[in-house]
């Protein structure tokens, strides 16, 4: 299994967001519906963004229309089933000029069931189209709150 993607130095923020597996997560084999796992990253990622007032708030604050999506990438690593108790941790790998790196890793009872990259960008629209901005001024506002 090839773990090329996910390695890059982490930063010293990381967050945790604790997930409650149940039978509707599951599919008819009893494990977990993969798309329920990018569901439970983005999850990981807007609790995250809660300490400094939720994505609306930011967005409001930037100007912006939102904190969307460039690029994941996902590795299964072992199954997640009904009643498993899943920890998402989410660690900031990079903030580039127009986009950030985040790192997850899902665990249950500190095995890893999962890892995972995302690759976000701060969007905003001008007269004529949506661009990526420049995410300095997000910056800004998370390391305000001690997450950046």
């Amino acid at each position: 299994m090839c773990n090329e993607f996910l390695i890059v130095e982490k930063l010293d923020m990381e967050h945790l967001t604790r997930v409650e597996v149940t039978f509707g997560d599951c599919d008819p084999a009893g494990i977990v519906f993969y798309p329920n796992i990018f569901r439970w990253l983005d999850k990981t990622f807007h609790d995250w963004l809660k300490t400094a007032g939720g994505h609306a708030a930011i967005c409001e604050q930037l100007d912006a229309i939102g904190l969307g999506l460039f690029d994941t990438k996902t590795q299964f690593h072992r199954p997640l089933t009904d009643g498993d108790i899943l920890e998402v941790t989410l660690a900031l790998k990079i903030w580039n000029r127009k986009a950030i790196v985040l790192a997850y890793e899902g665990k249950v009872d500190g095995q890893l069931r999962f890892a995972a990259q995302e690759t976000r960008g701060l969007f905003k629209r001008s007269s004529d189209a949506m661009f990526a901005a420049e995410v300095a001024p997000f910056r800004e506002v998370m390391e305000a709150v001690g997450q950046g």
